[in-house]
Formats: structure tokens, C-alpha cells, sequence
């Protein structure tokens, strides 16, 4: 179960989290600096994508099902302020596409997802090593790479914009490197032609994207 797996990570997120508060105060440093106006971060996470993948204005009966993906992810933050910062995201998935209709499932094939994602964040306690924020902006997501499944010919999907939220913290290790846990929620939908415009659908994939990794701070 998709959902299933989403709790698992979160579970994982918040006992991570749990822990890093938990640390001795005796780790901070004097002279630790904090987050800074000028400041640019690039990161690595490993993210999990975790579609809800259900359909409307589907020509037949039946619902989406997308396959939950786990790959590597960058990003790269710059603070405008000590609070105030952009984020760019750059990750790219490929998913299986079935069709389950009853008891019966269609193999739709695989497709590429590439969804650059820009929010602006509010960083709280920019100058303490544990330091949570909070975004919100737009992604656009690009499909390319459609592979059309053994039970049909050809299939199509529509590129698409949406919003986006996330919440996250980061944990300083030093001046320097740092440590991040991060969700974010797109809201994607795109439109979906099968063998050429026979079978129409829009399906909303409306991901949790949930990503753990290492931060270093120029």
C-alpha cells in the first residue's frame, strides 16, 4: 500500500527528528554562525515519490495505478535573508503505469516524471543548529520517455503545472555541512491519451515526496 509506505518514512522522518533534538546541548560550538542573507546551500537527499494516483474523466472505468520510486535528488538553496530563502529542486523518476479495472489490471507501460520545483521558505531559528522551515511554490512537471505497456499501442501524457508545499528541518553539524530532513506536497495532474485519443483520462498524481540527505553551506 502506497500510504502504508508514506507512514513508514514519516515514522522514520519524525524519530530522526525526535533524535537530533534530543541531542546535548554540549554540541554547539562557540562561534557557530547560523544561516546567513548570502548564504548557498547545496544538498543530496535520498527521496521517496509516493503518487495517490486516482483519476477523473476517465472514458472507461477503473483507477490509475503509479509505482512508487525511491532515487537520488539535489537541490539548491540561497538566502535572501537569515529567515527568507529559494529553493530549487532537480530529481528525476520513472514510474510503472498500470490500469486496474476490477479484478483486472492493465499494463500501461513506463514514463519519465522530471518535476523542477521552486518554493519560497521561512527558515525559524536560523541561527540554532536545529533549524525547521516551512515553503510553498510551483512545479512543473515534465513526462518524456512514455514506454506504451502490452496492453496497448501508444500512450501520451501532458506536461503540468501545480503548487507545491514542503516543511523540513535542518541540523548543522558545523559551520559548513549539515544535515536535512524534508516533505514536500505536489499537486499534479496531468491529461492522458491512450492509443491516440481512443481512451482519455485525467489523472492526478498529487505526490508526497519525502527526502533525507547532507547539506553543505557556502
Amino acid at each position: 500500500m502506497k500510504y502504508s509506505a508514506l507512514g513508514k518514512i514519516a515514522l522514520g522522518v519524525v524519530l530522526a527528528a525526535g533524535m537530533v533534538a534530543a541531542a546535548p546541548a554540549a554540541q554547539a560550538a562557540d562561534g557557530f554562525k547560523g544561516k546567513s542573507a548570502g548564504d548557498f546551500v547545496v544538498r543530496a537527499r535520498a527521496i521517496g515519490v509516493i503518487p495517490r494516483d486516482n483519476a477523473d474523466s476517465a472514458s472507461i472505468p477503473g483507477e490509475p495505478d503509479v509505482s512508487n520510486e525511491y532515487v537520488p535528488e539535489l537541490d539548491f538553496t540561497y538566502f535572501i535573508t537569515d529567515n527568507v530563502a529559494l529553493e530549487l529542486i532537480a530529481a528525476t523518476t520513472r514510474h510503472d503505469v498500470k490500469w486496474n479495472i476490477g479484478g483486472t489490471q492493465l499494463d500501461l507501460g513506463k514514463v519519465n516524471l522530471l518535476p523542477p520545483t521552486l518554493t519560497v521558505q521561512y527558515h525559524f531559528m536560523p541561527k540554532e543548529r536545529l533549524s525547521p522551515y516551512v515553503g510553498a511554490g510551483l512545479n512543473y512537471t515534465i513526462f518524456y520517455n512514455e514506454d506504451a505497456g502490452s496492453s496497448i499501442t501508444s500512450i501520451d501524457y501532458e506536461n503540468s503545472l501545480g503548487y507545491a508545499l514542503q516543511a523540513g528541518v535542518d541540523y548543522a553539524l558545523d559551520d559548513n555541512w549539515s544535515l536535512n530532513l524534508d516533505v514536500k506536497k505536489l499537486w499534479l495532474d496531468t491529461d492522458v491519451k491512450i492509443n491516440g485519443g481512443a481512451v482519455t483520462a485525467n489523472v492526478n498524481l498529487d505526490p508526497w515526496i519525502v527526502g533525507v540527505g547532507v547539506g553543505y553551506r557556502f
